[in-house]
């Protein structure tokens, strides 16, 4: 039997968040374009150690070779190995757009959990501002005297003005 959703989150909220968190994430795996997965699995077999000792010795062995280092193996590609630079750059071309596809797609992904977290910290606040507001009344209701803390309560009743605030902020920032 499923238990319904909101039950889940108040039976236990922290593995709740978790799982939502991680449907999130599995979401946005599945949202990749095929070649953004193409690009994921190629940034991820070269961004290793394993990558970068193959470099090393398919390097090393190149140049043993074309230094006459190694006896009884013919030069092929004499110094200063244009060959090889032809090839070590034509890769770094390709590995570098190939890191770009992924930081774009990841950017992408960062902006949208950004927005996401902007809209939850909005709705927080206006729960807030709301509970606020219900309690201050509940008090002027009760005969509760809240003169001591009634400005500073006043002003986070008030509903938070976003625009004006990240214009505010905009103008407190430094320059880039």
């Amino acid at each position: 039997m499923d238990v319904p959703l909101p039950h889940r989150a108040a039976a236990n909220p922290t593995q709740f968040n978790i799982d939502a968190i991680a449907k999130l994430e599995h979401d946005a795996l599945e949202r990749r374009t095929p070649t953004e997965r193409v690009s994921d699995v190629i940034t991820k077999l070269v961004g290793n150690m394993g990558f970068l000792l193959a470099h090393l010795i398919l390097i090393s062995g190149w140049m043993l070779v074309n230094y006459h280092v190694i006896p009884g193996l013919k030069s092929f590609d004499p110094f200063p190995f244009g060959v090889l630079a032809l090839i070590v750059s034509s890769e770094s071309v390709f590995l570098t757009i190939f890191v770009l596809i992924r930081q774009t797609r990841m950017a992408r992904q960062s902006e949208r959990r950004s927005h996401l977290d902007l809209q939850v910290g909005m709705l927080s606040e206006q729960e807030l501002t709301t509970i606020l507001q219900m309690l201050q009344k509940l008090c002027q209701h009760m005969g509760v005297n809240v003169d001591s803390s009634k400005q500073e309560v006043q002003s986070f009743t008030e509903t938070t003005d976003v625009h004006k605030l990240a214009s505010e902020l905009e103008d407190k920032l430094p320059e880039e």
